[in-house]
């Protein structure tokens, strides 16, 4: 069953829990913290390279679409800490084969297509308000000017609609995923409910993870390295809160 009585007392809960696992197991939550923080860093060196900088700030607020597949080895360390089960890396990293169907792979599959489908349109919008722009669009500074600032606001209606979308959809399937023997389409129906029902509170804790990945990002991805691993854990925390025993 999902549960219909979520409140900000879980969210505290669910990170207190998620801390706990990670000071008990830095080095996973270091490790993948650390992959997130290279891909970003990465990702930023190539659009840069390449003069493509009106890419940077969707490439960046479309980056977090990214964290919830690279925290599965994180749900799978919460998970055997909470059986009290052995970890060891071969567990840990062999999770996103999930239980043998592929089904976080696919999930994994349809979130990076997800990635690239937004910088298309986040590229399409920076274009349209670009072309308009004429001279000097090509610096930094245009984002101050008036188009800047429309492309902006309009960049940001869609990137969050779609973020929002997502966010539903995995908030619980892909801890639910690496927990039971269920499919993708169970698994995101029921991520849904779970937002659909308590929709105050996963709206709090959208705008937690957010504001979390996104001083975690201004710091030069440094900060990931302990952001994501708590995020990851304490998600891990609050679907087992979410969804009860025969949910």
């Amino acid at each position: 069953m999902v549960a219909q009585d979520l409140s900000l007392n879980d969210l505290r809960a669910a990170l207190r829990l998620g801390w706990r696992d990670f000071i008990a197991e830095p080095v996973y939550g270091l490790f993948f913290g650390g992959v997130f923080a290279v891909s970003g860093i990465v990702l930023s060196y190539v659009i840069l390279t390449y003069g493509e900088f009106s890419l940077l700030i969707p490439a960046a607020a479309g980056f977090p679409i990214l964290a919830p597949f690279t925290a599965v080895g994180l749900y799978e360390v919460s998970r055997r800490r909470e059986e009290r089960s052995p970890i060891g890396w071969r567990n840990v990293l062999g999770a996103v084969k999930g239980r043998g169907d592929e089904q976080i792979l696919a999930m994994g599959v349809i979130i990076f297509v997800a990635f690239g489908f937004w910088v298309i349109v986040a590229h399409a919008i920076s274009a349209i308000f670009l072309s308009n722009a004429g001279a000097g669009s090509e610096s930094l500074a245009f984002l101050f000017t008036s188009s800047g600032i429309a492309m902006l606001a309009v960049g940001s209606v869609f990137g969050g609609a779609m973020a929002l979308a997502f966010y539903a959809m995995t908030v619980v399937s892909l801890p639910m995923l690496v927990d039971r023997n269920v499919d993708l389409i169970t698994a995101i129906l029921a991520s849904i409910r779970v937002v659909r029902t308590n929709l105050f509170v996963m709206f709090i804790w959208a705008a937690i993870i957010a504001f979390a990945l996104f001083v975690a990002i201004a710091t030069v991805f440094a900060g990931l390295l302990i952001a994501l691993p708590v995020l990851g854990h304490a998600t891990w925390h609050l679907y087992r809160r979410a969804i009860t025993v025969g949910g």
